[in-house]
């Protein structure tokens, strides 16, 4: 019998009680291989326990896991304010932990089948019979990761500098990967970009040129930005893959959780080379945390995608897809999506949890 290690980090806010879900589905899930989950402190959370934000012991129970499941991190801006900027969760945690396993390929899938459409805020002539697209985002270099200096001119005046950092390996690498998807899927893959202003958008778009060369197959359109953006709202029916870089990434796909209706229902997979962490595309929503009516969907979802991409058992993700779907399909959704539709009946944040385990152990 295999037996996959797996790190799990609830995180902050929100995350310890969608990471309850998720472990639960994950507990129900029929298989014949063993799942052996190890916890740890992380984000907002790990820093004011131990002062750091991803601490020596959470490095080390990734290092040791096939995966890893991530919950999301982020404390209210009063307890944020609390820890030095290079210690709060972002930039103490998730960054670290991108850079140490280089997971460069995030995959966010925007799916909005029928049973779910009426949750949408977009007209029903613009959603039809509903949304199906895969973001490809480039998650280790960018913005995020360039050089950062903060200090005072000789004016006297405060500033920053922040570095847009690219090189042709960076792009090339996240490129093929999603030419590769596109592929499997629709051979059609929408390029965003911005190389109308920036220079990092014109050696993109030039590597691109060079990487198709190995898809003749795939059939390439360019969109600029703040078009995407547009066409995303006016009619997301026309993607299928859409590839970027880094931060209109992190941008593009919360505008993806807003089509569907809610962040709670996007759940993601970054991958790299020996190694890949899955989590919700959410923030940790601690205005709401301890309340009970948190959407575990995206981590849940998430789990489904480790399955999948990190274990190979296909069957099994497939079957916690399902389960989900059927909640949606029986009248059910957490509070967030129920109030927007009627006659759905909302669960709290354990009762969805529940009925998904239900479903995917009847089956």
């Amino acid at each position: 019998m295999k037996t996959y290690k797996i790190a799990l980090l609830p995180g902050d806010g929100i995350g310890p009680e969608i990471a309850q879900e998720a472990k639960k589905v994950l507990d129900a899930v029929r298989t014949e291989a063993k799942f052996e989950v190890v916890e740890a402190a992380f984000g907002g959370n790990a820093y004011l326990q131990t002062g750091k934000s991803f601490t020596d012991e959470a490095k080390q129970i990734c290092d040791d896991a096939d995966a890893i499941l991530k919950g999301p991190i982020g404390l209210v801006k009063e307890e944020a304010d609390k820890i030095p900027p290079d210690e709060q969760p972002e930039r103490g945690a998730v960054l670290p932990l991108r850079r140490r396993y280089d997971t460069f390929a995030n995959y966010r899938p925007v799916y909005l089948p029928a049973t779910r459409v009426q949750f949408s805020p977009l007209k029903a002539s613009v959603v039809g019979d509903g949304i199906d697209l895969l973001m490809i985002r480039e998650l280790v270099g960018g913005l995020y990761f360039g050089s950062k200096e903060r200090g005072t001119n000789e004016k006297g005046q405060r500033y920053v500098h922040e570095t847009l950092e690219y090189d042709e390996g960076l792009i090339a690498r996240i490129l093929h990967v999603a030419f590769g998807e596109a592929k499997k899927r629709k051979g059609v893959l929408h390029n965003v970009h911005k190389s109308n202003v920036l220079l990092s958008s014109v050696l993109w778009n030039e590597v691109l040129e060079e990487v198709a060369v190995d898809y003749p197959d795939v059939e390439v359109k360019h969109v600029i930005v703040d078009a995407a953006a547009t066409a995303l709202c006016l009619n997301p029916r026309q993607f299928d893959v859409m590839v970027m870089e880094n931060m209109f990434g992190d941008i593009l796909s919360d505008l993806g959780g807003g089509l569907l209706g809610s962040l709670g229902l996007m759940p993601s997979a970054c991958v790299g080379p020996e190694k890949a962490y899955y989590e919700p595309a959410h923030g940790s929503a601690p205005d709401i945390a301890g309340q009970g009516i948190a959407n575990p969907y995206s981590m849940i979802g998430s789990v489904a995608m480790m399955l999948e991409t990190s274990f190979g058992l296909t069957e099994e993700a497939q079957a916690v897809w399902a389960a989900l779907e059927q909640v949606f399909a029986d009248g059910y959704a957490t509070a967030d999506l129920a109030a927007t539709a009627d006659g759905v009946k909302a669960l709290s944040t354990a009762e969805f949890g529940d009925a998904v385990v239900k479903r995917l152990v009847a089956t």
